[in-house]
């Protein structure tokens, strides 16, 4: 079976991330013949929110304004309207801590290590979007890996220390190099990108194509 490799590049509290991984299962149930191995990849769309987070409102207020075209009103509404289609719900006005995503992003790269990297950023992304969690909290961070399957006093240990922090920042700066500047990102065996929440039948397309494409191969003279 062929196999293609795909490395997604998100944040747990981008809502257009949340629908595209929801968007991303889909689309791989649209290939059942081809394999695909997913990695989920760090981005932190403002990593200079302190450890604490920020009131949600006030800063989403100061970041996209609430006048005549309030563009977070519009956005927020199309979301509202696009998720339960996906499975999902999106409940903004209940939100009550815009996070430093940080160590949520270290406990999905924890997670990933164990095979669980998938069930790590749908459980972040449900529960700070529908569950209105502080997911920039160790105490709620360690409950949730506890609840995908991580061992939850060894990451409540791990996140009083730093422990892969650099490495998730390193890894960040990697992809932004790269030129990833929004999320998601979908990045299809290290070849082309597929940028934003696109639909299931367009990222299935994009699975094949990778898949048609020429692979590196180790044995090659």
């Amino acid at each position: 079976m062929t196999q293609v490799s795909v490395d997604i590049v998100s944040d747990i509290v981008c809502p257009w991330c949340w629908l595209g991984l929801r968007y991303w299962d889909q689309a791989r149930a649209l290939v059942p013949e081809i394999q695909t191995e997913t990695l989920y990849r760090p981005f932190q769309l403002d990593g200079a929110i302190p450890p604490g987070g920020v009131a949600y409102k006030d800063y989403m207020k100061k970041k996209f304004g609430d006048g005549p075209d309030d563009r977070f009103k519009m956005m927020r509404e199309h979301l509202e309207q696009a998720g339960p289609a996906a499975g999902i719900t999106f409940r903004f006005s209940g939100i009550p801590v815009r996070p430093n995503t940080l160590n949520a992003h270290r406990v999905i790269r924890w997670a990933q290590g164990q095979d669980l990297g998938e069930a790590a950023s749908e459980r972040l992304h449900k529960a700070f979007f529908d569950d209105h969690l502080d997911i920039g909290d160790p105490a709620v961070l360690s409950q949730l890996a506890g609840e995908v399957g991580l061992d939850a006093d060894i990451v409540a240990s791990l996140l009083q220390t730093d422990q892969d922090s650099q490495a998730v920042l390193d890894e960040e700066q990697f992809y932004r190099r790269l030129g990833v500047q929004g999320v998601p990102c979908f990045i299809f065996n290290g070849q082309f990108a597929v940028s934003g929440a696109e639909a299931p039948e367009v990222l299935a397309d994009a699975i094949r194509q990778a898949a048609s494409l020429p692979q590196d191969n180790d044995d090659a003279g």
